[in-house]
């Protein structure tokens, strides 16, 4: 499997050049340590009408950063593919991670923070599910993440940004029925 995964890595070194390193830098780093989703969230929650979106979000990225880089990565310990290939053979375009490589972080919390904007901000969430598979495919052409890393680090969003909104529907329920005993 390992042989297959390589052979996408090098398929995407063959797409270097000056133009799209620069991109997939700068698209990559839009997805470090989830801050760009941690601001929409808290925006969201303090500019938007329907507060919702933005709670589920924050909800979907707490899951995320639990999920994934406090139970995943440190109990698979999956060597990233740019620690054990010789360097000669990728380009090495941002500081080589030092956390494990399964799953994705980037991804999972791309596609959490898209997925649970989804019911509240629709034409948001289809831009930032645009930017999530742009961040996603920057971690392969990075060199820093196996493609099955990409792939279960989405999955794991996708699922993370559903129990967000599924968190929020029940407590917003929950509210409701405490306010309507209230009365």
């Amino acid at each position: 499997m390992q042989e297959v995964e390589f052979s996408i890595l090098y398929w995407f070194q063959g797409l270097h050049n000056p133009v799209l390193d620069k991109f997939e830098v700068a698209v990559s780093s839009l997805g470090n340590a989830g801050i760009l989703w941690i601001v929409l969230a808290l925006l969201m929650v303090i500019l938007c009408k329907d507060k919702k979106g933005g709670w589920s979000a924050g909800a979907a990225l707490v899951l995320s950063g639990i999920i994934i880089n406090l139970l995943i990565k440190p109990l698979v310990a999956r060597d990233r593919p740019c620690w054990i290939a010789d360097p000669s053979t990728f380009a090495q375009l941002v500081p080589i991670p030092k956390d494990y490589s399964f799953p994705s972080g980037h991804s999972s919390a791309a596609f959490a923070f898209s997925v649970a904007i989804f019911p509240y901000y629709r034409k948001w969430s289809i831009a930032s599910l645009v930017l999530s598979v742009l961040i996603a495919l920057s971690r392969m052409y990075l060199f820093v993440h196996w493609p099955t890393d990409v792939l279960c680090g989405t999955l794991l969003g996708i699922a993370e940004g559903l129990l967000g909104i599924i968190i929020v529907k029940f407590i917003c329920q929950k509210m409701e029925e405490k306010k309507q005993g209230e009365m």
